[in-house]
């Protein structure tokens, strides 16, 4: 009998250890459990180290919230890179899908979002199930997602359709305005998505500070945005990667890092 090997990943300790004692009490299934993004890359680092592999992983919706006073407060997350800062659930996925594309992910919620479902499907989860949803439902989407099914609840269906859609259109729109702009602004732009500033960005390119400051404005004006943050944002929504970074000419707070 294949067995799946399965990760949960909850930072709330009782439904982690209760959903993984009764997945391990399947005949097909080995289940480990992860209380945080961090905790569960260095679970996925040992395993590969060891020759394993985890087949599917499931991801709390609100991974790396902390609950106060019957709110939630989400710290930014950081990239999934195995350090010991916070990670958030779609921020895990999209890191696993793009370092290990074997891993089927689906993401376990407490309530129906279609904003946040799209999301997650677009950085690579294959499924999003309710919390309380059954064990028989559960074990469904996992076998499901192994045959590379996508689940939904039909309730959702509908709602991240319009958002995929949505989604979709914002990104043509983001590629349309950055076509507009010339391949030295475009350079320009992928060291500012990379958080290049604009002493470091001179230093890159061979340009004195004062052209890069006009190529600069002349990227946000092209691009209808007044900030450098929309800038990046619509960057990143048109697909445009960070430039590459080689040693340590990083600008932050106006000091080289």
């Amino acid at each position: 009998m294949a067995r799946i090997r399965v990760l949960v990943v909850d930072d709330h300790r009782i439904f982690a250890e209760s959903l993984a004692a009764a997945l391990a009490a399947e005949p097909d299934v080995d289940v480990s459990a992860a209380g945080s993004g961090p905790a569960a890359l260095r679970c996925l680092e040992r395993a590969t180290a060891e020759g394993r592999r985890y087949d599917v992983m499931l991801v709390d919706a609100e991974l790396g919230t902390l609950a106060t006073g019957g709110t939630r407060t989400v710290p930014a997350p950081r990239a999934p890179d195995g350090g010991s800062g916070p990670v958030d659930g779609i921020s895990l996925v999209a890191g696993v899908r793009s370092g290990q594309p074997h891993i089927r992910t689906v993401v376990l919620a407490e309530k129906d979002d279609p904003f946040r479902a799209a999301t997650a499907l677009q950085a690579g989860a294959s499924g999003w199930v309710a919390k309380d949803c059954s064990l028989q439902r559960l074990l469904t989407v996992i076998r499901g997602v192994l045959r590379d099914e996508t689940h939904l609840p039909a309730a959702l269906l509908t709602g991240v359709l319009r958002e995929l859609t949505a989604a979709r259109k914002h990104r043509t729109e983001s590629e349309q305005l950055v076509e507009s702009l010339t391949p030295r602004e475009r350079e320009v732009l992928r060291c500012m998505v990379a958080g290049l500033g604009r002493k470091a960005v001179a230093e890159r390119l061979f340009l004195s500070p004062h052209t890069v400051r006009t190529h600069m404005q002349n990227v946000l004006g092209k691009l209808g945005v007044h900030s450098t943050l929309a800038a990046v944002a619509l960057a990143r929504r048109a697909g445009v990667g960070p430039a590459a970074l080689t040693g340590d000419v990083v600008e932050r707070g106006g000091q080289l890092a």
